[in-house]
């Protein structure tokens, strides 16, 4: 790995890889745990304020400017948002099918999703892990097998997690914390 190209990077793309590599782990890792635990909980907070970060984060990047500086890659950091508080909502009104949905969606598109792009010819992670590797500036079959290796991970984890509670699960209700007097 060679971290000169982050280094010399703008500080957004900085904040943005430092906030998205996090979440991407863990995020896999909350998949394959225990759901509905506290422990589950503090995590899935964590994730949600580093996709959040690194939603924000992206919208100081103008790498690909179409239209006045942003780009549709903008649009999925809009989703990411937008996601990210639905998921947070469902989760406090116990719709746990509905969070589980955003959660899934949030993680497809904006690390899987985005995350593939960051790969391709010319891109910073694809000159920092890929170049480094020795591998040629267009893919070749190596890099479309360890793709789609990753590619079918990633699946692999979605599918688990959709699994671990049945569709419509809703949680019980919190005890209040407040006494009556």
């Amino acid at each position: 790995m060679n971290l000169a190209p982050l280094l010399a990077a703008p500080l957004a793309i900085q904040v943005h890889v430092l906030t998205v590599v996090p979440a991407a782990f863990l995020g896999a890792a909350i998949f394959l745990m225990r759901k509905g635990t506290a422990q589950h909980r503090l995590l899935g907070r964590i994730w949600l304020l580093l996709m959040i970060a690194s939603a924000l984060s992206s919208f100081f990047i103008h790498s690909i400017n179409l239209v006045y500086g942003f780009s549709p890659i903008h649009l999925l950091s809009l989703f990411v948002l937008f996601g990210a508080y639905r998921a947070y909502s469902a989760a406090r009104r116990r719709q746990i099918s509905e969070h589980m949905k955003w959660i899934f969606g949030i993680y497809l598109g904006g690390i899987v999703g985005a995350g593939l792009f960051t790969f391709l010819p010319g891109r910073l992670m694809n000159e920092m892990l890929l170049n480094n590797l020795g591998f040629d500036s267009a893919p070749n079959t190596s890099q479309l097998i360890t793709l789609a290796f990753v590619l079918m991970v990633f699946a692999a984890l979605a599918v688990i997690a959709r699994r671990a509670l049945p569709t419509g699960t809703r949680l019980p209700a919190r005890a209040s914390s407040t006494k009556a007097i």
